[in-house]
């Protein structure tokens, strides 16, 4: 047999070879999408995220100004006033928590003037109270504070360092990194998480950058889609204009993050901070409080302790609503809930005092002619008159309505 003959029965040969394993991998597995699927569990198999994170970050109020005492005050707090019942039970440190350097081993260290009984015993005290703790770290050389160190090049070390102190949460940022892509960087501490022995929902706070939005659901359990937020109509309005953008790639497992909430901090008035909540909660945004909850005002308590507002936000069919009609200053914004309901927010983000507002069946997904049931989730009353084709309210500045819409039958 000649050469050229022996060189194409070998390539026929590694060809059927290859078709084989393709066919006995996609077999055992049950067909090739179930195998791309089984790769994504191996890589973010934590089973954590089912429905948005809910808890409380200590930057928003505190910035590098904590230590565990008002950690663990934060804790009791949760749980003396209710919020931990409601379902905020993440307790999340973030920046400023560690030793400028690490040991002599290499592993990070609380810091001794602010965290002198150690991460693992505040992690501790957080589990007694039936809370979960949160930390911070960054995907570089040093986290945005340039306080303490970041993880890049450590990931491995520090997921086993969480895991053995009991975290239960991973804020992982985006500073002073070594310019790498964060869809290089980021994987990494996947993997590292996957092996520490410890499910730890893991948030990239990769600020929007890469498009996250587009990637995320295989690296982590939410994904920031935006920079900061701070404590203004402006800022607020905006992260949640940018995070409507990538409403379609949010689901159980994996949301789209427009940062954290400001509500109870001072710089809007009660009407914008119901808009903050309701665009959070309708968004399936992580609801993570970033006011100082141990003395948390009545007005704060009302916005964040809505039952019924919360109950949207943790809904299990996990659809982010998105805008379906914008007209100058007037915005619906829509999602569908399980059990055929829907939920609506009727925005006026401009100065006019009063806005009429119609949401149109067609609009926000529900079939024509199909009479509904309002729910006024802030008055916290039903509509009388069931619906039909069409709801209409009439709406403040910088104030919005909420209902959910529910089907007659």
């Amino acid at each position: 047999m000649g050469r050229k003959n022996v060189g194409e029965m070998v390539v026929v040969l590694v060809t059927l070879l290859h078709i084989w394993l393709v066919c006995v991998t996609a077999s055992s597995l049950g067909n090739i999408n179930n195998y791309e699927e089984h790769l994504r569990r191996n890589l973010l198999a934590n089973g954590l995220g089912k429905t948005p994170p809910m808890g409380w970050n200590s930057w928003n109020h505190f910035s590098c100004q904590i230590d565990e005492k008002i950690i663990r005050q934060t804790a009791d707090a949760l749980v003396s006033t209710g919020l931990s019942k409601l379902g905020y039970t993440y307790v999340n440190i973030d920046d400023c928590w560690a030793e400028l350097n690490r040991d002599n081993k290499g592993n990070l260290v609380g810091k001794k003037s602010t965290f002198p009984s150690g991460i693992k015993a505040l992690a501790d005290y957080v589990h007694s109270k039936g809370l979960k703790l949160g930390i911070y770290s960054d995907a570089g050389y040093f986290t945005c504070s340039k306080k303490m160190p970041g993880s890049l090049g450590h990931e491995f070390q520090d997921a086993k360092t969480f895991a053995s102190w009991g975290i239960d949460y991973l804020k992982y940022d985006n500073c002073n990194n070594d310019g790498s892509n964060s869809t290089v960087r980021y994987p990494v501490m996947t993997r590292a998480l996957a092996k520490a022995g410890r499910p730890i929902f893991f948030s990239l706070c990769e600020w929007g950058q890469m498009y996250p939005a587009l990637w995320g659901a295989k690296v982590g359990n939410s994904w920031r889609t935006t920079n900061d937020i701070n404590d203004s109509w402006e800022s607020m309005i905006s992260r949640a204009d940018l995070n409507e953008v990538y409403a379609e790639h949010a689901r159980p497992g994996g949301w789209n993050d427009p940062d954290m909430l400001e509500v109870g901090n001072g710089g809007m008035t009660k009407n914008e901070y119901i808009v903050h909540f309701s665009l959070w909660a309708i968004s399936k945004a992580p609801l993570l409080l970033g006011c100082d909850v141990r003395n948390v005002t009545k007005e704060t308590m009302e916005i964040v302790s809505n039952k019924e507002v919360i109950a949207v936000n943790q809904d299990l069919l996990g659809v982010q609503a998105k805008k379906v009609r914008m007209e100058g200053d007037a915005e619906i914004w829509a999602g569908p809930l399980s059990g055929y309901r829907v939920a609506v927010v009727f925005l006026n983000r401009g100065p006019q005092k009063h806005i009429d507002i119609t949401a149109n069946w067609n609009d926000i997904g529900i079939p024509p002619k199909t009479v509904v049931q309002a729910r006024d989730l802030w008055e916290h009353k039903t509509l009388k008159t069931p619906f039909v084709n069409k709801l209409r309210a009439t709406v403040e500045s910088h104030a919005c309505k909420m209902y959910v819409l529910k089907p007659v039958a």
